[in-house]
């Protein structure tokens, strides 16, 4: 589970429900003119419980309306009582409030070499998780099979059954074209470009299906776990490969074509004459990824096949090691001063395998940025090691998935679906 975080007061995944609806208050009774269930439900998305007579008057509607409306969501499971409001007199006015046990989601992060999986609540707090190695080159029958069979293991060990699953969101290490579901061209992921992956897993979970880019969840999963108040953010991975999710405006930038934040293909000044994966030159993956720096170390007589070697390297006090995490930074640094002057970032977070390095990287990042970027675009930039770890992904899958799901036309959808069953 991710540490508490020590820069601010901890605020978990819930709480991001509360930034994406600022307050009760900025729903106007035009905008209410025609509510429906899933409309008041917004209102009560943050938490707090809230009486008939108080969600008449945040909404403009009759009692009688808010009453049906209530028990509608009810019904649904999505709400229930939460205690009594204090009376002027007579019988105490009953309260309702959010109830996020009602249903589950299953978040997966799927990376290089690995696949954890979560299932969680409507509040974003993980019920159980399971994790694996598992090769995505395998292709995605294989890695898809693989993973299916385990999201019924984590079902079977959380105690919730199958028929609470409302959606599952899935984040997968290359490009994803968002309103499909589909990888598009990408480079470590051999038999996946154009594989319908929402169709496939819906075969064996016939429920909304949401897929994106692992660098984009990481960054929804960052900020709704621990920055729900920084509107511009960039989350950087840093490990086999080398990416961005981009929030600007308190909304994720996935781009025309969903390839938004891709720089580990941004040239780097070093870079030379080294030949990248992508068949261009100097990219900063093949200058500063986890097998890069590998790489480079063993060319120069240190031992290290991957970037979890280089890691242990740094751990050990190896001096070779460590001067190649903090250059590595540097080079993440000369690409990131560009996009702080571009984008005027307050937060960014470094994630990814290499990232537990540490300060060796960070150190390097910070040089880089605070030295090449504008001062004005600087002045109050925080540069920060990701505190959601490994679970960033997972985090970030619920809550593009809740986001779905608790909108007002899918809360709509649900109390319909509860109606008729």
């Amino acid at each position: 589970m991710p540490k508490t975080p020590v820069q601010q007061p901890a605020r978990g995944p819930a709480a991001s429900a509360a930034a994406t609806f600022d307050a009760a208050a900025s729903y106007s009774q035009e905008q209410f003119g025609h509510s429906r269930a899933g409309d008041v439900f917004q209102i009560l998305r943050d938490g707090q419980a809230r009486t008939r007579a108080e969600l008449a008057e945040i909404t403009g509607l009759a009692r009688s309306t808010v009453a049906a409306r209530l028990e509608a969501l009810s019904a649904a499971g999505l709400i229930g009582p939460a205690g009594e409001a204090i009376s002027s007199g007579g019988r105490p006015p009953s309260r309702f409030a959010f109830h996020p046990s009602a249903r589950v989601i299953l978040a997966i992060d799927v990376g290089a070499t690995h696949v954890l999986i979560a299932l969680t609540d409507l509040s974003g707090r993980v019920l159980s998780e399971l994790r694996e190695s598992m090769d995505i080159a395998a292709g995605p029958i294989q890695v898809l099979d693989a993973v299916l069979e385990r999201c019924g293991q984590v079902f079977a060990t959380s105690g919730r059954h199958e028929r609470e699953l409302v959606g599952i969101g899935i984040g997968l290490p290359g490009p994803v074209e968002h309103s499909t579901g589909k990888p598009s061209s990408p480079p470590i992921m051999p038999g996946w470009d154009g594989f319908d992956v929402p169709a496939y897993v819906q075969q064996r979970f016939p429920t909304d299906v949401l897929v994106d880019n692992d660098v984009n969840i990481m960054a929804l999963g960052e900020r709704a776990t621990y920055w729900p108040d920084a509107q511009d953010l960039l989350f950087i991975k840093v490990a086999t490969g080398i990416g961005a999710g981009i929030i600007s405006g308190g909304l994720l930038q996935r781009g025309a074509d969903g390839t938004a934040g891709d720089i580990g293909h941004v040239r780097v000044p070093r870079g030379g004459d080294v030949l990248c994966r992508c068949g261009n030159y100097g990219c900063l993956e093949a200058m500063a990824s986890g097998p890069a720096v590998a790489a480079a170390l063993s060319k120069d007589g240190v031992p290290a096949h991957s970037g979890e070697d280089v890691l242990e390297l740094a751990r050990r006090g190896n001096l070779a090691a460590i001067h190649a995490m903090r250059q590595a930074g540097r080079d993440v640094g000369d690409v990131l001063a560009a996009s702080v002057n571009l984008l005027n970032p307050s937060v960014i977070v470094i994630g990814g395998g290499l990232s537990s390095a540490g300060e060796y990287l960070m150190a390097g990042v910070r040089e880089i940025v605070y030295q090449r970027s504008l001062p004005l675009a600087t002045a109050r930039l925080r540069i920060v090691q990701s505190m959601a770890g490994d679970h960033a992904g997972v985090l970030g899958a619920g809550r593009m998935v809740i986001d779905h799901v608790l909108a007002p036309a899918s809360v709509e959808r649900l109390v319909a679906a509860h109606s008729q069953g």
